[in-house]
């Protein structure tokens, strides 16, 4: 009987605690899901040194404006765009810099909203770690250099594709990841039969 009461009154006293099953799954989950955004986070770093380094050494083999021909199709170069993608802008007077910084940092802080949300749904949140270490490659260039340093060069039948970079690559192949997690079958909704 004693030991009956005792067993209550720590079953009341960790209820009252919260330390209860039900709050170490919830401090379980938490922690899990912690660990996963720590792991997309870390994918996003590397994925933005990996786009320094590259850009670095291409800054060390080549001089600007400088094309070195490795294939038929494909050419190292050093260029600089002050512009976005594809040298949108880049013809302007130097406006585009402000506002092409506020962008990336608004979608980077957007970007890792939406990490901590969803840290738990995998292709997505690797689409969005792709694009999010792309944009901070593309932002680390725009703000210490004032333009992004593009160095891959395709072609083909005397046509360049526009230059670009590791980070311009990252964000490409994480649209890319998104537009697939958003239109295959989830279970969810009216196409995947779910309510």
């Amino acid at each position: 009987m004693t030991r009956e009461r005792l067993d209550r009154a720590a079953a009341r006293g960790a209820a009252a605690s919260g330390a209860g099953p039900a709050a170490r799954d919830t401090a379980g989950a938490k922690r899990a899901s912690r660990s996963r955004l720590a792991a997309w986070l870390v994918l996003a770093v590397a994925v933005m040194l990996a786009d320094q380094a590259a850009k670095h050494w291409m800054g060390s083999l080549l001089r600007p404006g400088e094309a070195r021909a490795l294939t038929g199709f494909f050419n190292l170069v050093l260029v600089f765009n002050p512009g976005a993608a594809f040298s949108f802008l880049s013809d302007a007077s130097g406006w585009q810099r402000p506002l092409f910084v506020v962008i990336a940092v608004a979608a980077a802080a957007l970007i890792t909203w939406l990490l901590v949300r969803h840290a738990g749904e995998s292709l997505f949140c690797l689409g969005l770690a792709l694009i999010l270490g792309g944009a901070l490659g593309n932002l680390w260039d725009r703000v210490l250099l004032g333009h992004v340093v593009d160095f891959l060069d395709f072609h083909a039948f005397g046509r360049h594709f526009p230059a670009f970079n590791l980070a311009d690559s990252a964000i490409t192949c994480g649209a890319a990841l998104l537009l697939y997690d958003g239109f295959r079958p989830s279970g969810r909704g009216p196409a995947g039969g779910g309510g």
